[in-house]
């Protein structure tokens, strides 16, 4: 189901050469805190490099891995109650 709903999504969130550090990581929690559901790119990693920059994210976000396509990653952390 979150699969098909992230489909038509755009990556709001792109990791730069510098990778992921705590800014990058501060704008993929925003971006879960507003949407829930996003995606995130990594364009100028190799797949080894990126691959290690994809496990890292869950654990530092509190997010889970829905989907991991290539260069893209899809994440999904249910929003906290106000």
């Amino acid at each position: 189901m979150l699969k098909g709903q992230a489909h038509k999504l755009e990556p709001v969130v792109l990791i730069g050469a510098k990778g992921l550090t705590d800014e990058v990581v501060a704008e993929i929690a925003l971006a879960l805190k507003a949407h829930e559901l996003i995606k995130v790119r990594a364009p100028g990693h190799d797949r080894k490099e990126r691959a290690g920059i994809f496990r890292q994210i869950p654990a530092r976000t509190g997010s889970e891995i829905v989907q991991e396509v290539g260069k893209v990653l899809v994440l999904y952390r249910k929003r906290e109650a106000d």
